[in-house]
């Protein structure tokens, strides 16, 4: 009986030996590794790739690779980028492709680029312009998803008897929830000090709603629950909330006090419909044992494990911030995007495990990226709401034609009736009936 694929190299390293695991989840097919010329010549396979210096068969895929996988230390590497196939490209060789995928796509999903020398943005984060795909105009694009496209094709041109199976688009609704109500829990003193400072500059609207809100005459602004609850019935969306729950409040981590039974009671009420997240505070970057104290407030109010998180502020930093999550065991990370810019940080739009490389070694560690912040639209890219929903769905269409998985980040208080943020939730909703009417043509096709 044929294997569907092996894979020849003259020696097996951590590196390649994870990409070869991940290509085989990538294609639903499983990928064998051979270090010994004789047994590939042997091996009885539906697709035979030669990942090696010279050529071995004539209809094999010849893939010439570049040193990268092949070592196991950290250093500069000079990437130069060319046209392929209608997209950019990088580690030009010699071969049936023209350059070495597995190496170039080790690159960017494993971001070895922040772990070489980089400039901070004024967060203390990793700067986008520093990334290649910045520089190269590539960052609004899933690259590695259309590379690994085009070569499925290759694969079924060279072997028409290997198939792989197709993963269906998927839509993954994510929100943060950094302050749970804007006035609502808040305290006496909050709201005072907020209260005299609007009279000072003469706010008088925002006065009268903080007044009307406290004496429960209007809706929170920043309480979007049900109106989203509505949405995710009518569209079937099974969302993932991330709560912000730092017990040492700081500039960054302002939310509503943990004691508050409104807050307990919220997580327990959408944990019961949910799934739901830790947020680790920024604090817990800075004090590492802060994380597993917010982690069993979210556990001992949802009465659910939890396994998933996305960072605050996206404050992360390879590999440090994610040895601490496995180490507290999470399993689901959602940080793999920037906090300044929308796009594709790791060039994927679909869930993989995380390399460790300073470690040299693959881990349990699901990342889970998004593609589109809706604080990155208005804060960063000073768009409009119409401006981003035009930018959500070029991400839906790049991301349907290659059938990954795309997911959003969204705050509450965007998607709440504050007039501040007028016009975000419309936008919001129409972006879900769109999606909605395109997977239903999609699926009667």
């Amino acid at each position: 009986m044929k294997e569907a694929a092996v894979v020849f190299s003259h020696s097996s390293t951590p590196r390649l030996r994870y990409m070869i695991e991940f290509l085989s989840r990538y294609y639903g097919q499983p990928f064998r590794l051979i270090c010994d010329e004789e047994r590939y010549r042997q091996a009885a396979a539906s697709c035979k790739i030669n990942y090696s210096f010279h050529a071995v068969e004539a209809d094999e895929i010849w893939i010439h690779p570049h040193p990268l996988l092949f070592e196991s230390i950290i250093r500069p590497v000079k990437v130069e980028c060319f046209h392929w196939r209608q997209q950019k490209a990088f580690f030009k060789s010699e071969g049936s492709l023209g350059f070495d995928l597995l190496a170039a796509s080790f690159y960017l999903l494993s971001r070895y680029e922040e772990y070489l020398p980089h400039e901070k943005d004024t967060f203390g984060r990793y700067d986008h312009r520093n990334a290649v795909a910045w520089k190269e105009g590539f960052l609004q694009l899933p690259l590695v998803n259309l590379w690994l496209e085009q070569f499925r094709e290759m694969l079924i041109e060279k072997n028409p008897v290997f198939r792989t199976p197709v993963a269906a688009f998927s839509f993954l609704p994510t929100y943060d929830i950094d302050r749970a109500w804007n006035y609502l829990h808040n305290g006496w003193f909050r709201n005072t000090g907020g209260f005299l400072k609007e009279l000072a500059k003469a706010k008088w609207q925002l006065a009268r709603t903080r007044l009307r809100v406290l004496r429960h005459k209007q809706q929170d602004p920043f309480d979007a629950y049900e109106w989203l609850d509505g949405l995710h019935e009518k569209y079937g969306l099974d969302p993932l909330y991330f709560f912000l729950v730092a017990v040492e409040k700081g500039r960054y981590d302002n939310n509503i006090d943990t004691g508050k039974p409104a807050l307990q009671q919220l997580i327990r009420r959408l944990s019961q419909r949910y799934r739901i997240g830790i947020h680790p505070s920024w604090a817990s970057g800075d004090t590492p044992s802060l994380l597993q104290r917010e982690i069993d407030f979210i556990k001992e109010c949802s009465a659910q494990p939890v396994t998933a998180s996305r960072q605050h502020f996206i404050r992360m930093e390879l590999p440090e911030t994610y040895r601490r999550l496995l180490a507290a065991g999470i399993r689901e990370e959602h940080s793999m995007g920037y906090g300044t810019t929308n796009g594709f940080r790791a060039s994927f739009t679909a869930s993989y495990y995380w390399y460790d490389l300073k470690a040299e070694e693959g881990t349990d560690l699901r990342v889970r990226p998004f593609c589109f912040m809706d604080a990155n639209a208005y804060y960063e890219q000073k768009q409009r709401p119409e401006e981003a929903f035009d930018e959500l769905l070029k991400y839906y269409q790049v991301i349907r034609e290659v059938n990954g998985e795309m997911i959003t980040l969204w705050h509450n208080d965007f998607l709440g009736t504050g007039t501040f943020w007028k016009g975000w939730r419309e936008q919001y909703e129409r972006f879900l009936a769109h999606l909605a009417a395109g997977q239903h043509t999609a699926n009667n096709q």
